[in-house]
């Protein structure tokens, strides 16, 4: 099964990026993901079910712990198998 995460955190500062932005981005990017698109506003990945699962659980954590306050996040499949 294929995964597609598209997620946020917050609180947003416009002015300059807080850590825990900067920690989601680091997450995402070190995953074993196909593909990652991290922007302002919003961040989506997609991926192997068991790497975008794996990703989602150290994003929460690691972004909790860098001080988010809240996360949104959506998880939908993508594809079945090897697509």
């Amino acid at each position: 099964m294929r995964l597609r995460v598209e997620f946020t955190t917050e609180p947003f500062d416009l002015d300059e990026a807080p850590a825990h932005a900067l920690v989601a981005r680091e997450v995402i990017e070190a995953a074993d993901l196909d593909a990652v698109d991290v922007g302002p506003f919003g961040n989506t990945a997609e991926g192997r079910a068991d790497a975008v699962l794996a990703a989602v659980e150290a994003l929460l954590r690691r972004t909790l712990e860098s001080g988010a306050t809240r996360i949104s996040l959506q998880v939908n499949v993508v594809g079945e198998g090897g697509e």
